[in-house]
């Protein structure tokens, strides 16, 4: 049967409060064209459809209709909450989405309540068994008392044992005849963070070992990571990450989703198809006389651009206006002095000019017209004074 592994769409989300909604549904339009193209019998979604638990209208619309569309022709599709997501809102479309073909789990489930996924696949009639982990907070797998009264350690032992019960359950039902299948939401040791996930839910005490998946899976198909990538583990363990670079931090990473190959009695087989939707994101160093070299190659990619000049008033200005899609403009650390430790030494009594230009110093900052202005400034409030 073939299979398609996606996660991490992570819909309306902003960058640098500019919307992306558009990107993201052509990204969205694409999977759904690989999908029916590679005539998959399944589809994953490995957690985080949406950037946030309260999605936008708009938001919520895009991964409906997206949902709908892989749907099509009776490919199976299965979704799971991440730690973006909201589980009860996403638990709520359980009854719409199951008649449409769709099978939403927001909360972690018993394996006779939703935990474990059966279905037969269009193509070849094989049966598959998926065992489903939506994102589950420490919180809520470790009693609070015990996160009161335990070290850090005994928590993160908690945590790792209340998952390895949990997967042990749901994965109990696993047969020899069976394409077994492990989809979660989660952080594994050794994993490679992609660059913008939320650390306070990716840190060392939601991290589990590759280990917590038993051996018979055919195909583990992971979420919470943004950067592609194979776990090492007894059985095929992988992380798809996100199709779209959701923060600079990730703007090196390679946008795939994972087509997979697997039989009962055979390990999976992953193909790696890339996204190509969507704006590329940049990050471009230089002086203001090269950035302005630099504009014609920028085309559409949204930039972070690093300027290697001290500051001055209206330096923003001079490079947004050079390069558009400048979300983010800085000063290259390199021109930025630091600011003195100490107070400067006593001496003659200096005027607040002088003491204004000395600061002005210490931040690296050289234009007059910034002295200029802070005299007029001056001047007019001692005056009214």
């Amino acid at each position: 049967m073939r299979l398609l592994h996606t996660s991490d769409w992570h819909v309306g989300k902003t960058l640098k409060g500019r919307s992306r909604l558009d990107e993201q549904e052509q990204v969205l339009r694409e999977i759904v064209g690989i999908a029916r193209e590679h005539e998959v019998d399944a589809v994953l979604v490995a957690g985080d459809l949406y950037d946030t638990a309260a999605p936008s209208a708009q938001a919520q619309h895009l991964v409906v209709r997206t949902l709908m569309g892989l749907a099509r022709d009776r490919t199976e599709v299965i979704a799971i909450a991440g730690n973006h997501d909201h589980p009860a809102a996403i638990d709520a479309y359980r009854p719409l989405a199951g008649a449409a073909g769709i099978t939403l789990v927001g909360t972690p489930r018993t394996a006779t309540r939703g935990g474990v996924v059966e279905f037969t696949a269009k193509s070849t009639g094989e049966r598959a068994t998926v065992a489903v982990l939506p994102f589950l907070s420490q919180r809520y797998a470790v009693r609070a008392a015990e996160l009161v009264a335990n070290t850090p350690a005994e928590n993160t032992g908690a945590y790792d044992q209340q998952l390895r019960d949990i997967l042990g359950t749901l994965t109990a039902g696993f047969r020899d005849d069976s394409v077994n299948l492990v989809m979660a939401h989660l952080t594994v040791l050794n994993g490679v963070f992609g660059g913008g996930e939320r650390a306070a839910q990716s840190i060392f005490e939601y991290a589990v070992p590759a280990t917590i998946f038993p051996i018979e899976s055919h195909y583990v198909a992971l979420g919470h990571l943004h950067r592609r990538q194979r776990i090492d583990a007894p059985c095929p363990v992988h992380y798809c990450g996100a199709p779209l670079a959701i923060d600079f931090g990730e703007q090196d990473n390679t946008s795939v989703v994972c087509l997979v190959e697997a039989s009962p009695g055979t390990p999976a087989q992953v193909t790696d198809i890339p996204i190509t939707s969507g704006r590329r994101l940049r990050t471009v160093r230089g002086t203001v006389a090269e950035l302005a070299a630099l504009a014609e190659k920028a085309g559409d990619d949204f930039l972070r651009v690093w300027v290697r000049e001290p500051a001055r008033a209206g330096l923003r200005e001079e490079v947004v206006a050079l390069l558009p899609n400048a979300l983010e403009v800085r000063i290259d650390p390199e021109f930025t002095a630091p600011v003195a430790a100490s107070r400067p030494s006593s001496g003659p009594e200096r005027s607040p000019s002088e003491l204004f230009r000395e600061y002005l110093g210490t931040r690296n900052v050289a234009d007059p017209r910034v002295e200029q202005l802070f005299a007029r400034l001056h001047d007019r409030v001692t005056g009214a004074s």
